[in-house]
């Protein structure tokens, strides 16, 4: 069995931020993202996009582990597809910004350029 390899630096954390309706946008991020060598955390699932129901409880418990998810990260990636930020959203930006963690938005900047194009 090889061992772990050790990097000199750790990558920089990206937590991607947005409505789960966006899924296809949150995928190509992450894609795109841990392609050029960041380490990408996200949602757990897209509720809204795949039509779920979640129990109050199962709600309170991903937006406290979203919460723990951007106290890790290095920066935030907002996927505000056409400017789009909800309650949600907005209350993640306001914690990062609390906790003066950079901040990047879809809408602005668009996807990260990828060393590879993706299928589709």
């Amino acid at each position: 069995m090889n061992p772990i390899p050790q990097s000199p630096q750790r990558p920089t954390i990206i937590t991607l931020c947005g409505s789960t309706r966006f899924k296809r946008q949150f995928e190509e991020a992450n894609a795109s993202l841990s392609l050029q060598g960041y380490i990408v955390l996200s949602v757990g699932f897209f509720e809204q996009a795949d039509d779920l129901a979640l129990t109050g409880k199962q709600a309170n418990q991903l937006t406290d582990l979203h919460f723990r998810k951007i106290d890790l990260s290095d920066e935030l990636f907002i996927i505000d597809v056409d400017g789009y930020i909800g309650e949600s959203t907005q209350r993640e930006i306001q914690y990062a910004r609390a906790l003066e963690k950079p901040i990047r938005f879809y809408s602005k900047e668009g996807l990260p350029p990828s060393p590879l194009s993706l299928k589709g």
